[in-house]
């Protein structure tokens, strides 16, 4: 052992009392609202209801209550580990590609002592949450639209969690081609608006005449051409509606090319 850890006392510092993940799970639902109009999209997000006591049988905190998934991290585990393997615990769902995107560590923020979470999110199709079902100490579990959820008693600081995941929910939506998951490969620009409309409220794409002006040249976006002639559908109009696809484009934004 090195003469600096010799004289290291750990006694001299606060450690907290618990190391956690938690996670947020976001889907776009489509909903069918009539002939010749394109399905209704609404971005939702998966919760789990506290159960009254934990798997060892002891009284839950905040039992209940309606919580992102998560739990206590394991000394061999990252957050990153531990946020995967509590979200197949507590809802039957693996295989979603989760970011980190912040820490929680305000005292006061659990009952139970100096508590830090690690937040993660994810934006997924539904089809990647079908299988979802109530595990371990979870009660239930189901998914919310964003003006539900945050109508619920949520757990702990999670409104603040989910709050701030939305941001980064945003920036992927705004920055990157996230609204293919969410589209079929062939699709008329007022279904793009609808997923676009789901996270994002830039004013040119609430306007129709300003985003169906728009959109045709956004660089990541192409026209359905087969044998010289553009490709349309009345699947969600009477009239014909051009079909569009997502190209190879792959967005970059870069400070330096910003202008000041």
């Amino acid at each position: 052992m090195s003469e600096t850890l010799l004289g290291y006392d750990a006694s001299k510092y606060r450690t907290p009392d618990g190391y956690t993940s938690d996670i947020a799970v976001f889907t776009i639902i489509s909903t069918e609202v009539g002939p010749y109009k394109p399905p209704e999209k609404e971005l939702k997000i998966m919760l789990i209801k506290r159960a009254e006591k934990t798997k060892e049988g002891e009284l839950n905190i905040e039992r209940g209550k309606w919580a992102l998934p998560g739990g206590f991290i394991k000394p061999e585990e990252t957050a990153y580990d531990a946020a995967v393997r509590e979200l197949r615990e507590e809802t039957g769902i693996d295989g979603l590609k989760i970011k980190h995107f912040g820490v929680y560590d305000k005292l006061g923020r659990d009952q139970r002592g100096w508590i830090l979470s690690n937040a993660h999110y994810a934006i997924v199709p539904e089809n990647k949450l079908v299988k979802r079902k109530a595990a371990d100490d979870a009660e239930e579990v189901a998914l919310f639209s964003m003006d539900e959820v945050f109508q619920l008693e949520l757990a702990f600081d999670h409104k603040k969690i989910i709050e701030d995941a939305l941001w980064f929910i945003k920036k992927d939506m705004s920055l990157t081609t996230l609204a293919k998951n969410f589209l079929p490969k062939e699709f008329v620009l007022s279904e793009l608006q609808g997923v676009l409309l789901t996270v994002m409220d830039d004013p040119w794409l609430k306007l129709d005449s300003q985003f169906f002006r728009k959109a045709p040249t956004l660089p990541f976006i192409e026209k359905v051409v087969k044998d010289g002639e553009p490709q349309k559908t009345n699947r969600w109009s009477k009239n014909k509606a051009q079909l569009y696809r997502f190209n190879d484009f792959d967005p970059y934004v870069s400070i330096y090319n910003a202008k000041y």
